[in-house]
């Protein structure tokens, strides 16, 4: 790929040498380790946010849904943002922004102003994760360079949440909960500033132009929906406004549809879908982030109003997951270089499922062994799942759009998080017909037969969308895609 001026309206990433793709890689990972350690420190403070705040179930599934929707209505957008106007300039907006918000969110003296701030941490952070990985995508050209560099990408994800529960019950205990917020500011800071040196400004050659219709339908299809499941244990299930939300959330999902096959330049590219693989790979991270959100959400409130453990032992608890997926997400990013994506999502579904089904006899007096199980099973498949999803991804896509194809499998994770902790979240609720400390355990076996349907949900797809059909549609995809100059810029 050539050189081209940076300055240029059309630039492109230039080549570099292969010390300064290290450097980039490094810069980007630094981005997803504080996104992703945000994703799981946040729920091993809950209980202490919970009393300190005086918070109901709600108002902590607020904490974690204000995020996640705010960042799966804009990952997209902010994707494409990157290609128009740069992805450098956009990097370094969202780790402004993200920074910003996690200092709101330690001064926040109230439950309605930390879900706020949660909200600006989501703005900042829609532009980092898919930004980063159009970066990373457009750095590494050669497929097999690029593969390996995903799978550390994927690796620095799964050690980033991995680590929350721990560092988080560390910081929770000795400090307060405000200070989990507080780790993010100077990784943000160093990040800007190494970003600012090293990293080349780069956009699409012809990049598409802002959608605001599909943006506006996606937001509010996002809100209505999550809305309506969060308050639905209050409201009722099958209250006006329960109904009302529901009806609205499918109201502008068919209208995105029907919009976004009309228009020239659409917010998604719907025409990606018809690739097997890309389809698959965007409902396995839809399932496979709804059991991760629902798992952790869940097993906080087990382990700390349950069992009475504290912020750090909650957090000693789940290191063998931790540890786990540490040791699994890089393997599992060779394993996608080596031999393709098969193995390690049918290991990610068969664990992930198995320790649904685990926890579906949980208890008071449920025996240490028995949650160990769980947990190290879970670790071995969250652990097996990012690398493949993410390679699927941008594999085969034109890479001028790397940014919009990347955020759309990171939308679907954000997607899959929301649902996991507002629907699970609000079944188990509504399930609790007493204390909650007594009837919360079976309470949340419903929760538990969730995450297990989603295991076997992704091995399914692990079979169906490594057949040869599924890669002949994504050969096809791909074909149309390139020789599309009407909607798809192509490639330089």
């Amino acid at each position: 790929m050539p050189i081209t001026d940076r300055s240029s309206p059309t630039a492109v990433t230039p080549v570099l040498s292969p010390r300064r793709r290290m450097l980039v890689l490094a810069i980007c990972c630094m981005s997803l380790f504080i996104v992703g350690l945000d994703v799981t420190i946040v729920n091993i403070a809950l209980p202490s946010i919970r009393r300190d705040l005086n918070a109901s179930v709600s108002g902590l599934q607020w904490i974690i849904d204000a995020y996640t929707v705010v960042l799966a209505g804009l990952l997209m957008l902010s994707g494409s943002t990157a290609d128009r106007i740069g992805r450098r300039r956009t990097f370094q907006t969202g780790l402004t922004l993200f920074t910003l918000g996690s200092l709101l969110c330690s001064l926040a003296p109230g439950l309605g102003w930390l879900i706020a701030a949660r909200a600006v941490q989501a703005v900042g952070g829609s532009m980092l994760n898919p930004v980063a990985m159009s970066i990373i995508t457009n750095t590494f050209t050669e497929p097999r360079e690029r593969a390996r560099a995903i799978g550390v990408w994927g690796g620095v994800s799964g050690v980033s949440m991995a680590l929350g529960p721990l560092v988080g019950g560390s910081l929770v205990g000795a400090v307060g909960w405000q200070s989990i917020f507080w780790i993010n500011i100077p990784v943000g800071v160093a990040a800007f500033v190494l970003c600012a040196l090293f990293v080349p400004e780069s956009r699409a050659p012809r990049p598409r132009r802002v959608d605001p219709v599909g943006q506006v339908l996606v937001i509010v299809m996002l809100v209505t929906l999550t809305y309506g499941l969060i308050e639905a244990p209050a409201a009722g299930w099958g209250s006006p406004r329960t109904l009302g939300c529901f009806a609205v959330a499918a109201l502008a999902l068919a209208g995105l549809i029907g919009y976004e096959l009309r228009t020239e330049e659409p917010l998604i590219e719907l025409r990606f879908f018809r690739s097997v693989p890309f389809a698959g790979a965007t409902v396995t991270a839809v399932c496979g982030f709804a059991a991760f959100g629902g798992f952790l959400f869940v097993n906080t409130l087990y382990l700390q109003n349950v069992l009475g453990l504290s912020a750090l032992h909650a957090g000693l608890y789940t290191l063998p997951m931790a540890g786990l997926t540490v040791i699994c997400s890089p393997l599992s990013g060779r394993i996608v270089a080596a031999s393709g994506t098969r193995i390690p999502l049918l290991l990610a579904g068969i664990t992930i499922g198995a320790s649904g089904l685990i926890m579906t006899g949980l208890a008071a007096g449920t025996p240490l062994w028995r949650l160990m199980a769980a947990y190290v099973l879970f670790g071995l498949g969250f652990g097996m799942l990012n690398a493949p999803i993410t390679n699927t991804a941008v594999s085969g896509m034109p890479r001028a759009q790397a940014g919009v194809a990347a955020a759309v499998t990171s939308t679907s994770r954000q997607i899959g998080q929301t649902l996991g902790v507002a629907v699970i979240g609000s079944l188990v609720t509504s399930a609790v017909a007493g204390p909650f400390a007594t009837h919360f355990p079976e309470a949340s076996r419903i929760g538990w037969w969730i995450v297990t349907g989603c295991g076997s949900a992704i091995v399914l797809l692990a079979i169906l969308t490594t057949t040869g059909w599924a890669r002949r549609s994504a050969t096809r995809t791909a074909e149309r895609l390139a020789h599309s100059p009407d909607r798809t810029a192509t490639t330089s």
